[in-house]
């Protein structure tokens, strides 16, 4: 875009940027994206594919049909490429923000470790809530029950034999084939009847087919309905479906279905009880249960909305403009753009289309005079 390099900060916590993603790819199995080749972090659609002939010629496997979907080693090497060119690390602050003081003249970053930042602008890219979704009943068995996403998670390889994984959509299933694979005795506790379809929502919402009428609909109660209406949450793709039920039919994963009812843990095992009054005993749970609906950005967010009283709708997400301006100094993306972005606003293609609204209302001042010595102009979060 328009902004200097040396005006923009990178905050995260992680070591490197993109860990937490690699961390949960890569802890549930995952083999080839769900998504379409064109949507990376390059600044090119074709440019994934483009990387793969050049430096990854001739290795098969790079990507699956349909879509082109590319393997998840192709994928995290080209977006290293992509980080590597564009310097990105030497833009990357450690560090996680408590809260955002808005001022005159710019934003005061307040820092975990005590420290702060100083900033023109800041855009908040908070991603999904740090803890994932745990059930009631998920606290009975502590040290024998995992979220698969909770932070830092180290359970592979699982010394465990047994394992139930608790879970109906791509997660679960991919976790559960990956168990298979490493030779454990595996269950697969589902719910609900597996929910067939090929992405998380309709292609037609990255275009005009139906954000046309979205952005149309001016009721921000009625943008929410459409956006948890798109979306296929809990769903499983085509491909990773039938693998699933191959090996469910082989005998390699038992399924069950039902709920959770409790759990009893003793020193050995874990005893599962479903509400179908299955009984069920296993060396360790693994949780393959998503993120809850709630805002994301924790405390973050909250003190922005209590303290600076950025508005919100009534479920509780931020009123941006079409810029996605929450306010002239704060910019947000992702979930917390999605009354203006969309179902799609989670994903790499509405991160695309954030910074590019981004971009065109910053405009000619996006190369403004950084705030305070050694400041950046703008520090996504």
């Amino acid at each position: 875009g328009r902004v200097p390099s040396d005006e923009i900060q990178i905050l995260d916590p992680e070591p490197k940027l993109l860990a937490r993603w690699r961390a949960r790819s890569q802890t549930i199995g995952m083999r080839h994206l769900r998504s379409p080749s064109v949507h990376h972090l390059g600044l090119d659609p074709l440019g994934l594919h483009a990387y793969a002939e050049g430096r990854w010629a001739g290795v098969r496997g790079l990507f699956a049909p349909p879509y082109d979907r590319p393997a998840l080693s192709l994928f995290d090497a080209h977006c290293d490429a992509v980080i590597e060119s564009l310097d990105l690390p030497s833009l990357h602050l450690r560090g996680k923000a408590t809260s955002c003081e808005l001022t005159e003249d710019g934003v005061h970053v307040q820092l975990m470790d005590g420290h702060h930042v100083r900033a023109s602008q800041v855009v908040l890219a908070v991603g999904p809530p740090e803890q994932p979704q745990l059930p009631p009943w998920a606290h009975d068995a502590a040290g024998r029950v995992h979220h698969l996403f909770q932070p830092h998670f180290t359970g592979w390889p699982l010394e465990a034999q047994s394992v139930a994984v608790v879970g109906g959509g791509i997660s679960a299933a991919q976790a559960a084939l990956r168990l298979v694979d490493e030779g454990h005795e595996v269950h697969l506790i589902a719910r609900h009847e597996f929910r067939e379809h090929q992405f998380d929502s309709d292609p037609g919402w990255l275009g005009p087919k139906y954000m046309r009428g979205f952005a149309r609909e001016r009721s921000l109660d009625r943008r929410r309905q459409m956006i948890t209406e798109a979306r296929n949450k809990g769903s499983v793709p085509p491909d990773i479906l039938r693998e699933l039920m191959s090996s469910i039919r082989g005998g390699h994963i038992k399924l069950l279905r039902g709920e959770v009812a409790g759990l009893h843990s003793t020193t050995h095992a874990v005893d599962v009880e479903l509400s179908s009054g299955d009984r069920l005993g296993v060396d360790t749970v693994l949780l393959a249960t998503g993120f809850g609906n709630e805002r994301p950005g924790g405390e973050l967010v909250e003190g922005l909305i209590r303290d600076e009283g950025l508005p919100c709708s009534e479920c509780g997400f931020p009123i941006v403009d079409e810029g996605l301006r929450w306010h002239p100094r704060v910019y947000v993306t992702g979930a917390l753009a999605e009354l203006v972005l969309g179902p799609t606003g989670r994903n790499i293609a509405g991160a695309r289309r954030s910074a590019e609204r981004i971009l065109r209302s910053l405009g000619p001042q996006s190369q403004s005079e950084a705030v305070g010595s050694g400041a950046r102009d703008v520090a996504p979060l």
